[in-house]
């Protein structure tokens, strides 16, 4: 008997508790300490920096102990023989501290009440010693017929370890459930291929998420056991080590692998010592402590949690590539195997098996290192091509230190990258496979910079280079005509682009300087007109490519902070722009770039806000920038517009202008005809019934708010909060005062995760929620408290609040910059009251964790303008609402 150790640490002594027990009457005690005492040293041993492959199958070593001592306790006197093995990751000989122990109870026939008996004491006594099990008990019939129907149960079957009892069971069921009884090794392959494919598609196929799941992502821990497990069926192989003897892995390659999965397991140690659980998402929280913990320090443009992050990332695209490599190599051995076909010659360099591109000789890279970007765009002129074969990804894999400066000076290599990046198809996949293989970095050297790189915020959800790739991505889905009705006007505008590759090209480069300090945009610029010289575009389509990589986050400031029914605001856009072709490839830049961010921050409203824009600076364009539109000249145009509609709807016009002398001017600016038709309809119908409140679904899904009541103090604050409480989020907000000193106030909302409402009940529901809001002020629920997300309270913002002048307008514009939480809107509204401030307009945006609102107001009292000491006034106010 000895003791299990582990750098010094006594995990357990198997003499000192085998004494114990034989002579304790408290059994339960023993084994509870025992336990706790393991679980100590293993967590001093982590803390103290021990092995962490060691400290896995250390821990995985002393539940063997316990379990033993314990099955010997239990069932002692059981009249039936039966086995208990190992099951799951705790059969592979691993355990993480949070992990469940999987047991497997193997029975030759159905328990008897004595054994059943014995199994209850037995399950008992682990559960009560703080042992997290999992278990299953079967006869040797009901394995076989199990693994038989479920693939699952044949793989934790496959990997179930004898820990006691009859050993001749556990090899007879070893025997009946093995490749040449169920499940081949082609059948296994298959369906864990599958199974796989379905897994990766949950994480829309990629492992650079904003809280990535470092078991269950592209590049994670199942990938890994994906391997082992199609090794093990296939080869009987029961290390991952094995793959090197049977040339499926090189050596460099297995260390990289196995280096990869110690840091998926040194993570996933951390993440649960962190959480006291089984954890296996990096969630934002765990990130900054599990940076921390790894020894990063804030540099100057990278936070340690970002260097951190950046290491975890470029793992897991290590470990894809080499899942992609194997699985390719266990396809052609597997699958493939009785398949053989004469290859197809496709040139000099390239032939074709099975489907499958491959070099014709293992020169060809050193002979000819242009074929490193050849085979991409072979592969998007040949749809037929499946994939690259396994011998060919490795020697691409080593042949990337061949593209050096010579090879980017090449004036070959610079034309088949235009070639791959203006192709008519494939150019999505292409990208994303030459970014998978290290190419993309090699040939744009900036590119490797961003590589795994993440953005700490919730605004971005995916790291920089895969965010790029998405943004591209969705261009191409522009052009394709069977996607053609998810953004028509978008879809249209693509189709008339003269030179589609410049977009592409500005996609590739828009955040290709993040990370390096200063302005990203304008460093970014730099780059992609020098690589667009390099490359052999005019230098009129280089100046357009780095205009759009410069001006790429000037579209999305103008349409969610600016006032784009100012005129104004639309003519200074329309200035910058200056010609229609600019504008149309910035329109489709600045949508894409949105939806690739995060698939969350993309809604209606976004949508709304760009194509209003767009059309509002398309006709600025037409008319002339030198012949803007004026404000009278918009102002009148909303009257005609709304009379005509009005007038089909048999309103009279004497009613209608009689009702407008009462309507300051910015109305008419703010609303569209259609709303300008609806409220006035309201009116007119029940102006003689206050407070008139109602409700819609726009064009676009959001829902618009219509009040016209009489003023009372506080009552944006009292809307605020009662929207927020309904669990809605206001978008966008008008407020006026009529010259009878009656409010006139639009809103629209969303839900608070960016989607449209339901109209069907959401709509009855507002209306019921703000009449009795109106009519009885003291109804709001005032302790009402909703509390900030998990993930919000990861984020903390210094809040910043700036104030400017209206350019020839009697209006402050307030500008403030805050952590957005449950609330939020109703507690700046709250400020404004404390400082008698009036609100006029309000453009609300989120961005992540980050709310960005703009508030355009006046005094309430007094000279319009807000004088220096008021906006100190209403800054201090902000900041104690906003700090409760």
């Amino acid at each position: 008997m000895t003791k299990l150790t582990l750098d010094g640490y006594v995990l357990f002594d198997e003499q000192a508790f085998s004494q114990k027990l034989a002579t304790s009457n408290q059994a339960l005690k023993e084994f509870k300490t025992a336990v706790a005492n393991g679980r100590d040293a293993l967590k001093q041993a982590f803390e103290a920096g021990s092995d962490t492959i060691e400290l896995v199958h250390s821990r995985a070593a002393f539940v063997d102990q316990i379990l033993v001592q314990a099955f010997n306790y239990c069932f002692a006197d059981c009249p039936q023989k039966l086995s208990l093995l190992a099951a799951g990751g705790y059969g592979r000989g691993e355990l993480h501290p949070a992990s469940d122990v999987d047991l497997m109870i193997l029975l030759h026939e159905t328990e008897s009440s004595a054994t059943r008996h014995a199994i209850e004491q037995f399950l008992m006594l682990l559960w009560d010693s703080k042992l997290e099990i999992g278990h299953s008990v079967r006869t040797l019939d009901e394995c076989i017929r199990e693994a038989e129907a479920d693939i699952t149960i044949a793989t934790n079957i496959m990997e179930a370890r004898h820990l006691a009892g009859d050993r001749q069971l556990t090899d007879n069921m070893k025997s009946a459930t093995g490749p040449d009884q169920i499940w081949d090794s082609t059948s296994f392959f298959q369906a864990k291929l599958d199974e796989q494919v379905h897994r990766h598609a949950k994480f829309h196929d990629t492992a650079y998420n904003l809280e990535p799941n470092i078991k269950e992502n592209p590049g994670g821990l199942r990938d890994i056991q994906m391997i082992g497990w199609v090794a093990k069926r296939h080869f009987g192989a029961n290390t991952l080590h094995e793959l090197v003897d049977h040339d499926f892995l090189t050596e460099a390659e297995y260390q990289a692998l196995i280096e990869g999965q110690s840091l998926l397991w040194k993570i996933r140690l951390g993440l649960h010592h962190l959480t006291g659980r089984r954890e296996d998402r990096l969630l934002f929280d765990l990130q900054r402590e599990l940076a921390i913990q790894f020894g990063y320090t804030d540099g100057e443009n990278n936070l340690a949690i970002e260097q951190f992050m950046q290491r975890y990332y470029r793992t897991v695209m290590e470990l894809e590539r080499l899942n992609e490599l194997l699985l390719q190599l266990f396809r052609e051995a597997i699958l493939l195997r009785d398949k053989a076909s004469q290859p197809e010659i496709i040139n000099q360099r390239f032939q074709l098996v099975n489907n499958y591109i491959e070099v014709r000789h293992n020169r060809v890279f050193t002979e000819h290192p242009p074929a490193l970007l050849e085979l991409f765009l072979v592969m998007e002129q040949r749809p037929d091509i499946r994939g690259v074969r396994a011998h060919t990804i490795r020697l691409m894999r080593e042949s990337t230190k061949l593209i050096d400066e010579d090879f980017r000076q090449s004036e070959t290599a610079k034309l088949m990258f235009m070639d791959i990046i203006s192709q008519q198809r494939g150019v999505t996949h292409e990208m994303r496979r030459m970014n998978r293989y290290g190419i993309l970095a090699a040939y744009i050297p900036a590119f490797e910079q961003i590589v795994g790189r993440m953005q700490y915020d919730l605004f971005h959800a995916y790291t920089v280079d895969q965010h790029t790739l998405f943004v591209v991505r969705n261009m191409r889905r522009l052009s394709v005509p069977e996607f053609s009705h998810e953004y028509p006007l978008a879809s249209g505008i693509f189709h008339h682009l003269p030179k589609p590759e410049l977009l592409y090209l500005a996609g590739l480069f828009h955040d290709i300087a993040k990370g390096r300090g200063g302005r990203h945009e304008e460093l970014g610029a730099e780059d992609a007109e020098h690589f667009c010289l390099d490359h052999g575009l005019t230098e009129q389509d280089s100046q357009l490519v780095a205009w759009l990589v410069r001006k790429h986050l000037l579209m999305s400031m103008v349409a969610q902070r600016k006032d784009i029914s100012d005129p104004d605001i639309v003519t200074a856009f329309t200035r910058e722009v200056e010609d229609q072709v600019k504008l149309d490839y910035l329109y489709l830049l600045t949508m894409c770039d949105i939806r690739a961010t995060n698939p969350k921050q993309w809604n209606s409203w976004k949508d709304n806000l760009l194509s209003e824009l767009y059309h509002k600076a398309s006709i600025a364009l037409r008319v002339g920038i030198d012949n803007p539109m004026n404000r009278e000249a918009a102002i009148n145009e909303a009257k005609t517009s709304a009379m005509r509609l009005l007038a089909q709807k048999g309103v009279s016009p004497e009613h209608i202008t009689d009702l407008w002398k009462d309507f300051n001017d910015d109305y008419f600016l703010h609303h569209s005809r259609y709303e300008i038709k609806w409220h006035t309809q309201l009116i007119l119908k029940n102006s003689n019934q206050l407070p008139i409140i109602s409700a819609r679904e726009s064009d676009k899904g959001q829902i618009e708010i219509f009040l016209y009541t009489e003023r009372q103090h506080g009552l944006f604050a009292r809307i605020a909060s009662a929207i927020d409480q309904l669990g809605l989020n206001i978008v966008d907000a008008q407020l006026m005062t009529t010259e009878k000193q009656i409010y006139l106030d639009t809103f629209k909302v969303l839900e608070n995760d960016g989607q449209n409402p339901d109209p069907q009940y959401r709509i009855s529901e507002i209306i019921k929620r703000l009449s009795t809001v109106i009519t009885i002020p003291d109804s709001l629920q005032k302790d009402y408290k909703r509390e900030p997300s998990r993930v919000q309270k990861s984020f903390a913002i210094t809040t910043e609040v700036n104030f400017e002048q209206m350019p020839g307008k009697q209006i402050t514009i307030m500008n403030i910059n805050t952590t957005d939480r449950p609330g939020l809107l109703a507690r700046i509204a709250r400020a404004f009251i404390d400082c008698d401030i009036r609100i006029h307009n309000a453009k609300i945006s989120t961005a992540g964790e980050k709310a960005t609102d703009t508030f355009f107001i006046t005094n309430r009292n007094g000279p319009p303008l807000l004088d220096e000491e008021t906006c100190l006034r209403l800054e201090s106010s902000l900041n104690k609402y906003l700090s409760e």
